[in-house]
């Protein structure tokens, strides 16, 4: 996962500026320089004072026009703008010492500092406070964002409840380690991901999923840290140790998500630092350019109010904040929906998909498998005690459905276990030696079958003693309930390419196919044949490729794709970890949704510049001609900042 912290923000705000050393940023949630949460009444004290104080201000020269007033009016004025001004010149002075001289914070300086001086002090006070309103309001929607993200995260159990000497202690959850076995109680956040030992109980998955609905889990399954226990007390044998539970994992994807920034975004962060010094001397030069036309003519006082007008409406805040807050929003979006984007590049890169490639087991399948008949040369119970205890050392969903099946009449261990890729297990049962997989297994060792038994559609599992051929098992799996409409809603929505690869019998791909309709599929293919199809479909250019999978051997087509997408809730660690964009809920519809999100985010982002770009190219005319006052220029970056910034809020409270 990349940290690649962008050193060229140039972020509009005081945190993003504030001492470069500590690299503030919206991005990583720190609430410096104006106290904390922006809902406590002192966040926002400083700007109330300067209101209070510009209004009166206001009464007592425009409308009472107090005689008196006259005397103390500059000192007044100064006071007021002092709260909210002194914020900014000490962010001036910072990114001074750190050689950025051009930055909206000495734009907004020079351009109040310069109002004082020629004497216009109620538009010098405004400009900051308005300035400072906008920095407020753009916290506020940063922290919505950010609740929104956490809203999934902030359901780590405090406490783990550890049987230790025959009894059970609570300690701290990191201080668990593995094999050590846990109690929870009704209602009650599971610390650890772990084994349940317990017959089941019912799971509130909603932390992880974004579902509500109940999921019951039984006694072998895996429990995830996260999950709200509903049902009884239950035990569980603790599988790994804090730092390495889903729910870390996922705090730490949506943490390091914004390290990883879109192109827009970092071309916008690249435009603000050549764009803020070229408006700077373009305001020096319409104060001395008129000098060599005008001549006697020349109004000193009359240019400079043009040129601070210029300047307050060429501050890039509009842009440099709205946009990375759209593309925060679009991934606030997403986490709400069980989806996490690991950078706003991906939430770029998904509206321009046209091509999905999808696994089938665990992807569009439930990959929850059932033994559904046995056919064996030797008995049932002997033949089932050695394939399972072989089995055992899989972590394959069909290696789960048989052990689970076999229950207590495992009474082998298997011993040199080997896996041998895209085919099955080899190992040593009872002083024999065991081929456990499908037939290109037996094919692979020169060992005679049937060969009607490749003409089951269903999935087998052969099993070998010895070099002779023992037998097999058939197992089942079944559709996700949204597979056909993911399918449907992704042709829908731009995909023109749906295709499905697997590793199980051409003849199950292509009944599952037919069911989904999926023109394009491609079975019995070992993980380096998946890389060989993805890597042919993107000779083809104009292909932008997803693929969407969930297991270890999903790994390298995960990586090389365009976009990874990994089934989170039932995929493996390495899957999880390689891919770009993680469905938490394991539902296929889930990728429709991801992309109608990263279209929304999109939109928002190039509303936003079209807004920025043209209100300030319009105000720009309008001041340097001597039309537009401080006011419209207050309007132009302040006012069309807090516009973009409402918009991209939308993105957080759009229904997809």
């Amino acid at each position: 996962m990349s940290h690649n912290h962008d050193q060229e923000d140039s972020c509009c705000s005081t945190k993003a500026h504030s001492k470069p050393q500590h690299k503030h940023s919206h991005e990583d949630g720190d609430d410096h320089d104006h106290g904390g949460d922006p809902s406590a009444f002192r966040t926002y004290l400083p700007a109330l004072v300067t209101l209070a104080m510009l209004l009166i201000g206001i009464v007592f020269d425009h409308i009472l026009k107090v005689d008196a007033f006259t005397i103390i009016r500059p000192y007044w004025y100064v006071v007021a703008y002092l709260p909210v001004g002194i914020p900014v010149l000490k962010e001036v002075w910072e990114t001074f010492k750190a050689g950025d001289f051009f930055t909206e914070f000495s734009l907004m300086s020079i351009a109040t500092i310069g109002a004082f001086a020629i004497g216009e002090y109620p538009e010098g006070v405004t400009v900051m406070l308005f300035y400072t309103f906008g920095e407020l309001f753009q916290m506020a929607a940063v922290n919505r964002a950010k609740r929104n993200i956490s809203a999934l995260l902030d359901v780590r159990a405090d406490v783990a409840h550890v049987l230790r000497n025959g009894q059970y202690e609570s300690v701290n959850p990191e201080k668990v380690i593995i094999g050590e076995t846990i109690q929870i109680k009704v209602g009650e956040k599971i610390p650890l991901d772990g084994e349940m030992q317990s017959e089941k109980s019912s799971f509130n998955t909603a932390a992880l999923t974004g579902e509500s609905s109940p999921r019951t889990i039984n006694k072998g399954e895996s429990v995830l840290a996260g999950m709200l226990n509903l049902d009884q007390v239950i035990e569980i044998k603790v599988t790994k140790i804090f730092a390495d539970s889903a729910l870390s994992r996922i705090l730490e994807m949506v943490q390091n998500a914004t390290t990883r920034k879109a192109k827009t975004e970092l071309f916008i962060r690249k435009f603000a630092k050549v764009y803020t010094p070229i408006v700077f001397f373009l305001a020096l030069a319409l104060v001395l350019v008129p000098i060599l036309i005008l001549g006697n003519e020349y109004h000193f006082q009359t240019w400079l109010y043009r040129a601070l007008v210029f300047l307050v409406i060429s501050c890039p805040c509009a842009l440099v904040i709205s946009i990375p807050l759209g593309y925060f929003g679009g991934i606030g979006a997403a986490s709400a929906h069980g989806i996490l984007f690991k950078g706003s590049n991906f939430l770029d890169l998904i509206t321009k998909l046209n091509t999905v490639v999808m696994d089938k087991t665990g992807t569009l399948t439930k990959g929850v498998f059932n033994v559904q008949k046995i056919e064996s040369n030797i008995g049932e119970d002997e033949f089932i005690s050695l394939l399972a205890a072989l089995e055992a050392k899989s972590t394959h969903p069909i290696a789960r459905a048989i052990v689970q099946y076999a229950g207590d009449h495992i009474i082998y261990q298997a011993e040199n276990v080997e896996e041998i890729s895209g085919m099955g297990l080899k190992g040593v049962v009872n002083g024999q030696e065991i081929l456990a997989g499908n037939t290109k297994l037996l094919t692979k060792f020169n060992i005679d079958f049937n060969p009607e038994i490749n003409n089951l559609v269903e999935s087998i599992v052969v099993l070998a003693i010895d070099g002779k051929y023992a037998g097999y098992v058939l197992i089942a799996d079944e559709i996700k309930e949204d597979a056909a409409d993911a399918i449907t809603q992704l042709h829908h929505n731009g995909i023109s390419q749906v295709v499905m690869l697997s590793g199980d019998k051409t003849s199950i791909v292509k009944k599952v196919a037919t069911s989904l309709n999926i023109s394009s599929y491609f079975g019995d293919l070992l993980p380096e044949d998946k890389v060989s199809r993805l890597e042919e479909i993107k000779e083809d250019k104009n292909n932008v490729v997803a693929f969407v999978g969930d297991g270890i051997n999903d790994t390298p087509v995960l990586a090389i794709s365009d976009i990874g997408i990994a089934m989170g809730a039932m995929g493996s660690d390495a899957a999880i970890e390689t891919a770009d964009v993680v469905i938490q809920t394991d539902q296929p519809s889930k990728i429709v949704t991801a992309i109608k999100i990263g279209k929304a985010t999109r939109k928002v982002v190039i509303q936003n510049i079209t807004l920025a770009f043209a209100v300030k190219a319009l105000v720009l005319i309008l001041g340097a001609g001597g039309i537009a006052t401080m006011w419209e220029a207050v309007f132009a970056d302040v006012g069309v900042a807090l516009l973009a910034i409402l918009n991209a809020v939308r993105i957080q409270k759009m229904k997809f």
